[in-house]
């Protein structure tokens, strides 16, 4: 039995395996809890099954590649490209490598290429793509085509993990979502923001923690002001592919809630950064967070979000909202957040 799939078929799953890696991938940056470890099963697995993929497709069109160029064939090339350098920074992530791109990781260049690739492949269909036909479906050799691919995805991703833990490279330490750990303590882990997010320091004697919104009383509070008492260790899992867990110290959450007397028709709360930045929850899960003023002991620096930086237990870095400012309590969700997180930090 031959193994490749039609070629109408080929074409067609690749533009399935690369939307599946788009959706699982923008989905993994959100969640941090092993409980959505199948998240991750399902990017890895899927990836390695379109380097299988893109192999047939290459192989397919290597004549018109050397021959005379046209606009088409640029495109397509350069999606090769895009594509092939996306699922090679991936694995080598996996396998323990990195590089310093001024400030960003291997990981990030693995992301940016997988995003950049799909307007590329967006206009290449436009140009180049066939939906398949009845006839390319029929068969129990499809079937058992598929049922192959599958198989392969998952034996390769748990070849690929056993591989990790012979060679013990320094991917052996990962947790589920990637990141690896960085040794230290107290605020002694990497500085990194959303986009732009770049405020100048924060005086604290003008500083004030607004709470407001669906309460019965609006609160504003000063630094000296908070009653940072509640310590929790929390693990805090950062979408450049690193990871620490540390001690924090600070202001519950839920105590600032109860005090405003949140009303009966509260149901999300929008933590606000002097940057712009955003980010909501729903109330019963903000409630179990905490606004941190120390970490490990120490004092926040600047660049970790001094005053006041959120704790958010199982929930990815970019939802930990540093420079803390208001806390707003919403009968909605506030939808518009998606459109603030990316323009924070614009002057």
């Amino acid at each position: 039995m031959r193994f490749e799939p039609r070629p109408r078929l080929v074409d067609w799953t690749i533009l399935l395996a690369v939307a599946l890696a788009l959706v699982t991938g923008v989905v993994s940056l959100g969640v941090g809890t092993p409980r959505f470890g199948w998240v991750f099963v399902l990017h890895g697995a899927g990836a390695l099954v379109l380097v299988v993929l893109l192999f047939w497709k290459l192989r397919r069109v290597r004549r018109r590649v050397t021959g005379r160029w046209n606009r088409t064939v640029a495109l397509s090339v350069l999606l090769a490209f895009l594509a092939l350098s996306a699922l090679a920074t991936g694995i080598a992530w996996v396998l323990g490598y990195d590089l310093d791109l001024w400030g960003w990781t291997l990981l990030n260049l693995h992301i940016g290429l997988g995003l950049v690739v799909v307007p590329v492949l967006l206009v290449h269909l436009a140009a180049r793509f066939r939906t398949p036909t009845t006839a390319d479906w029929e068969g129990r050799r499809t079937v058992l085509q598929y049922g192959a691919l599958v198989l392969f995805g998952a034996l390769a991703w748990r070849a690929q993990q056993a591989l990790v833990a012979v060679l013990d490279t320094a991917g052996a330490d990962r947790r589920f979502t990637g990141s690896k750990p960085h040794e230290g303590s107290g605020n002694r882990f990497p500085v990194t923001s959303w986009v732009l997010d770049d405020p100048d320091p924060i005086a604290p004697e003008t500083w004030r923690l607004h709470v407001a919104g669906a309460v019965e009383r609006p609160l504003e509070l000063g630094y000296d002001a908070l009653d940072a008492r509640r310590e929790e260790r929390a693990l805090l899992d950062c979408t450049s592919g690193w990871f620490v867990e540390r001690d924090w110290r600070g202001v519950p959450v839920a105590d600032l809630l109860d005090d405003a007397g949140v009303t009966g028709e509260a149901r999300w709360v929008t933590f606000h950064s002097v940057t712009g930045y955003r980010f909501g929850f729903p109330v019963d899960v903000a409630r179990g967070m905490l606004l941190a003023t120390h970490v490990d002991g120490e004092r926040l620096t600047h660049g970790h979000g001094f005053p006041l930086r959120l704790v958010a237990p199982g929930k990815r870095g970019f939802q930990w909202v540093k420079w803390v400012t208001a806390v707003e309590v919403r009968e909605e969700r506030d939808w518009g957040q998606w459109l603030a997180i990316f323009v924070s930090g614009l002057d």
